[in-house]
């Protein structure tokens, strides 16, 4: 056969057809819809370290940021709740803006709320690059939220759905690296733009938001509906003629047969929030609830939104700290392909760890090496070595995030729930992640005022305690097709218990293992249940 067969581990079935250049164009566009959060992430730290975007909108940073040090500490020139504020305000009305999103998504498609969220980015980038006020500048972040909203609730979920199961982790984490290009994009536009004469930098910089948003508001009119959600909807016959075009095959009928038992067992869920707090499902509660808020406690964010103002804190340059921030940003991106060709290769357990265990060395080092060089005083400077070692440990941080926290705390939540609970358990996802994101980015440049260098002590502590929970309590997902997962964690040590006993309980290794024997048996003999004597 063409394209080879990927084996269901579920049931022991096999889902024929092939990786077709139509699925794969079909989710790489899907996937633009990151580049939104991404330009955004990297677009906000930026500005905020512009003199001129601060003059006009946070006057008193900037006075406290040109005084001597005599009478302020480093640490905390750019303490500011409005300055907080402008970064976080967005990531609060994407979590409200998640659950609309779930309801959108669920009863018209995931096409619309991705239109949806490429429409409203589209307004609020417009609001913010014609900002002549600070309400007018918070409005526009609100909108842009709402756009984030919508196409955190809707792409991933996407993109699972369409991927065949052997590939699917890849061209999920096409979401992230659409996430890295976006901030990578982002910080070279700051660094352009922080050269422009007149002051007006900043205005183009918030305003080329645009582009990623019509990109994805464009590409989503072209984009098919999954069979997932064709069949959900009760467009039973468009759902299989999709199926046979994704896959490349008319042999569908096993896996449509499963998508559509699937959808049967989700029409009788009436209440997706109620039942997701069902103990069966509470495997999928805790991890999908856990992992969006580790993802954020990992301290990313506080190194993608404040990269530039951080980099200044610590005595780097103008140029230089935009130009690290840039480093950095391209580290993000090379590092996510990393994950994207490992993650279905060695599994999703095992990045997760070596990633966690990466990023606790660099955070410690960090630590140590502000502690040793500023004290709690702030008093004192970087020579060039130390300055390029430090760039060297956050790089190595951000090479780690991004080839496991990053894209796996998106591609885990959305893989692991079945249909009936699958568009609640993503609002969770979402609205959890953009919850302590928020947190973080209203919080942050507090946090590095008050604790100083121990605030990279104090994610470190964090990345420790989620490391223990993937290895104790995250079983691996590789090459699970997503309607089969009830036995991953059927057969798991702690969460098996909440699993009820007539749920599937075989194994994904025994599970492969005999769809490989079948396979083997049906080439030598014929296929197997053939009638002979009845």
């Amino acid at each position: 056969m063409a394209g080879g067969v990927y084996v269901s581990s579920g049931g022991g079935g096999n889902y024929e057809g092939q990786v077709t250049a139509f699925v794969i164009i079909a989710c790489m566009v899907a996937a633009m819809g990151g580049l939104i959060f991404g330009y955004d992430i990297g677009i906000s730290g930026g500005v905020t370290s512009m003199s001129e975007f601060l003059i006009k909108f946070f006057p008193s940073v900037y006075r406290k940021e040109i005084s001597d040090g005599a009478s302020q500490n480093p640490y905390c020139k750019f303490d500011s709740q409005m300055l907080q504020l402008f970064t976080s305000s967005l990531y609060l009305a994407a979590l409200v803006a998640s659950f609309f999103a779930s309801v959108i998504t669920r009863m018209f498609g995931r096409k619309l709320s991705m239109f949806i969220g490429g429409a409203v980015f589209l307004v609020g980038a417009i609001l913010n690059g014609a900002a002549t006020n600070l309400a007018m500048l918070i409005i526009g972040r609100v909108l842009l939220g709402v756009g984030v909203g919508f196409a955190n609730q809707s792409v991933p979920v996407y993109l699972s759905e369409m991927a065949p199961p052997k590939i699917r982790g890849a061209l999920n984490i096409g979401f992230q690296m659409a996430i890295t290009i976006g901030i990578l994009v982002a910080n070279l536009v700051n660094y352009g733009t922080s050269k422009m004469k007149g002051g007006n930098g900043w205005r183009i910089s918030l305003g080329l938001a645009a582009v990623p948003a019509i990109m994805m508001s464009v590409g989503s009119l072209f984009l098919p509906d999954t069979p997932n959600s064709l069949i959900e909807r009760g467009q039973t016959d468009k759902a299989k003629k999709m199926l046979q075009k994704i896959r490349g095959t008319d042999a569908v009928d096993q896996e449509f047969q499963d998508l559509i038992e699937a959808s049967d067992a989700a029409k009788q869920v009436e209440h997706p929030w109620r039942n997701i707090m069902q103990p069966r499902y509470r495997p999928q509660l805790v991890i999908t609830c856990c992992i969006p808020c580790f993802q954020q406690l990992t301290g990313i964010n506080v190194i993608m939104f404040y990269a530039p103002v951080l980099f200044k804190t610590l005595g780097f340059g103008d140029d230089a700290s935009l130009m690290s921030a840039v480093i950095t940003g391209l580290v993000n991106v090379l590092a996510t392909i990393v994950s994207v060709v490992c993650v279905d290769r060695f599994g999703r357990r095992a990045l997760l760890l070596q990633g966690g265990a990466q990023m606790l060395i660099c955070q410690i080092a960090v630590g140590i090496v502000l502690g040793l060089t500023f004290g709690t005083s702030g008093q004192g400077s970087l020579s060039k070595g130390v300055a390029d070692f430090v760039l060297f440990l956050i790089c190595a941080y951000v090479a780690a995030f991004a080839w496991s926290w990053g894209p796996l705390g998106w591609l885990i939540p959305s893989e692991i729930s079945p249909l009936e609970i699958r568009s609640a358990g993503q609002a969770i996802n979402v609205s959890v992640n953009m919850l302590f994101t928020f947190v973080i980015a209203q919080a942050f440049l507090s946090m590095l005022c008050h604790m100083k260098f121990g605030l990279f002590f104090f994610f470190a502590a964090f990345v420790l305690i989620m490391t223990i929970f993937v290895y104790s309590l995250l079983p691996e997902t590789r090459r699970v097709p997503i309607e089969e997962m009830n036995g991953v964690w059927k057969s798991h040590w702690f969460w098996g218990k909440y699993i009820p006993f007539d749920a599937p309980a075989v194994s994904v290794a025994c599970s492969l293992a005999e769809a490989c024997l079948i396979n083997l048996l049906e080439s030598l003999a014929g296929p197997i249940g053939t009638d002979s004597d009845g």
